[in-house]
């Protein structure tokens, strides 16, 4: 025992820790008596020897080695600290957050098209997340091997495959080549379980795959935008109404002129408006109703001189304008 108490206390820890390291190890030391084990959160300390796993601590705290570590190693729970040197035994920290990468394709990936002989040319982005799940995987298949791991090793692994996915992916569920953002859940959720696949060996899994984004080449991102433009507009008679009170209310207030033309402009709009209740078989089955109900004709809604609302009067009360004949 005198031989212990003469000895260094080491202090087992993540000496090397960064946000975008997925793994350190701490190796090529020896344990000796005294020796304590750290783990800070969001850290995981595996114990391992020879590439097997001998003990998985997961709770933050600092800890002896001998009295709280090594009895609850597996083959390890006879070790007895009476030896002239320590114990031999590697300790893996493992970064036990969900990490979050950027990805995007660095060049256009051409998209089979019926419209285009030649394909679509399009460019991507978005997010992928991934954490490690499985530790005996990831020691067999990385860490025994790498002394670290970083976000970056991962995400040139996945970026990788990604123009291949994403050809595979828009291909089976773009079902609109022009609104691909319509099907982009599909197109993530089909990408992120091919991913799984790809690094699910190593100890990983990707927890979520999403596509922010489609870029189109300007022609036709143009052309998307003149059509959508075609299909907002529509009815062509509200379109132009929308415009002459767009205009109105820009041109209000001004002077004398603009006035004139603001008022014009309502006369116009209370025009069209009167032609579509005439047009409107509701409308008119409404008016004969209202005349039936009280023995004469019901006037119109609004007053064709000066556009005021006269809700059926027989005389405009702005200018005195007859309504009913």
């Amino acid at each position: 025992m005198a031989f212990f108490g003469n000895q260094f206390s080491d202090v087992v820890e993540w000496e090397e820790f960064r946000d975008d390291m997925i793994f350190w190890k701490w190796t090529n030391k020896e344990i000796k008596k005294g020796s304590r084990l750290i783990i800070r959160p969001g850290q995981d300390a595996i114990f391992f020897n020879n590439g097997k796993v001998e003990g998985i601590f997961e709770q933050e705290g600092e800890y002896d080695i001998v009295s709280e570590i090594v009895p609850f190693l597996s083959t390890l729970k006879g070790f007895r600290f009476g030896f002239n040197s320590g114990m031999r035994v590697e300790v893996l920290f493992v970064n036990t957050k969900e990490f979050t990468v950027k990805w995007g394709t660095k060049s256009p990936i051409n998209i089979p098209a019926p419209q285009l002989p030649g394909g679509m040319p399009i460019r991507a982005n978005g997010t992928f997340h991934f954490k490690v799940n499985d530790y005996v995987n990831l020691i067999d298949k990385v860490a025994g091997v790498k002394q670290s791991y970083l976000v970056e090793d991962v995400q040139l692994r996945i970026t990788a495959r990604l123009d291949q996915l994403l050809m595979k992916w828009i291909t089976r569920e773009g079902k609109d080549m022009f609104n691909l953002q319509s099907n982009s859940h599909e197109i993530g959720k089909g990408i992120q379980d091919d991913l799984n696949m790809e690094i699910m060996d190593d100890g990983m899994k990707v927890t979520g795959f999403q596509v922010m984004s489609f870029n189109y080449p300007k022609e036709i991102q143009d052309m998307i935008n003149k059509n959508a433009s075609h299909g907002m507009v529509g009815d062509v008679s509200k379109y132009q109404q929308i415009s002459v009170a767009d205009a109105m209310g820009k041109s209000s207030g001004s002077n004398t002129a603009s006035d004139m033309a603001g008022m014009m402009m309502g006369m116009n709009i209370a025009k069209e408006m009167m032609d579509d209740q005439k047009e409107s078989p509701n409308s008119s089955a409404s008016s004969s109703s209202a005349s039936g109900s009280t023995g004469g004709q019901q006037g119109p809604n609004f007053c064709p001189n000066c556009g005021e609302k006269v809700s059926g009067a027989k005389f405009c009360p702005n200018c005195g304008q007859k309504l009913v004949e």
